[in-house]
């Protein structure tokens, strides 16, 4: 855990927002806000990201083992400042672990691992994921007004960021089901049209014929219809 100058605020705030969600996936994304809050936020020696879904907490990127480790022990025992911070989106400051005795067992743990304060501000995600950026220090007391401030500041552009690439994600798989019932459509009615053209049928029947075909080979509409195209377009195999 090596300590470096802080990173400009305004300058970690503009590399987020030029990331393009079209070109990362969220992970990614996630990975890249812990690392720079690590080098943004004074006093930070680790950061991680809590994502809770339900009752459901996982640590979806950190900067180093320790952080990791000391969110575990919150998902384990079923409380913690991430996991209380998650659930309020509230923020949450933990000093000096040795005399805090909100979450004494994790502060025990903490001080042990090396960790002596600790910051935790939740982070709405959208409506049924919340989450937390924590921060942990190596120094009791590390952070102050000012970079309590700071971290509050960079959870909102933080959020933004995740609430963006939530829904980037969701009208991105949206739009590829949609593309996939086309192409489903177009070659059920390719299969219909050869159907037709074979037993001299109409095209309700046709489906009728193709749907009984499905049904009695377990195999989904679509596949029978593909195989059917298929076999019309190269009838030598």
């Amino acid at each position: 855990m090596t300590h470096v100058e802080p990173m400009d605020p305004n300058e970690a705030f503009a590399e987020l927002g030029r990331i393009r969600l079209a070109d990362v996936d969220i992970d990614t994304l996630l990975d890249k806000i812990a690392q720079l809050a690590k080098h943004t936020i004074p006093g930070a020696a680790e950061v991680s990201v809590t994502l809770l879904r339900g009752d459901n907490a996982h640590t979806a990127a950190f900067t180093g083992e320790l952080a990791r480790n000391l969110d575990e022990v919150q998902y384990e025992r079923g409380h913690g400042p991430c996991l209380d911070a998650s659930t309020g989106t509230a923020s949450l400051s933990v000093p000096d672990t040795s005399s805090e005795d909100r979450w004494s067992d994790w502060a025990r743990d903490a001080q042990q691992a090396g960790a002596l304060s600790s910051l935790s501000i939740g982070l709405p995600v959208q409506e049924k994921i919340t989450g937390a950026l924590n921060i942990y220090a190596t120094k009791p007391h590390a952070f102050d007004d000012d970079a309590i401030a700071l971290a509050q500041t960079f959870a909102g552009f933080a959020a933004v960021g995740l609430a963006n690439a939530h829904l980037y994600d969701t009208q991105a798989t949206l739009a590829s089901h949609m593309q996939k019932a086309m192409e489903s459509r177009a070659v059920i009615e390719q299969a219909k049209g050869i159907i037709m053209g074979q037993r001299r049928c109409t095209a309700p029947e046709a489906f009728a014929i193709l749907t009984k075909l499905s049904q009695d080979s377990n195999r989904k509409l679509r596949d029978v219809a593909t195989a059917l195209v298929d076999k019309a377009a190269s009838p030598d195999k």
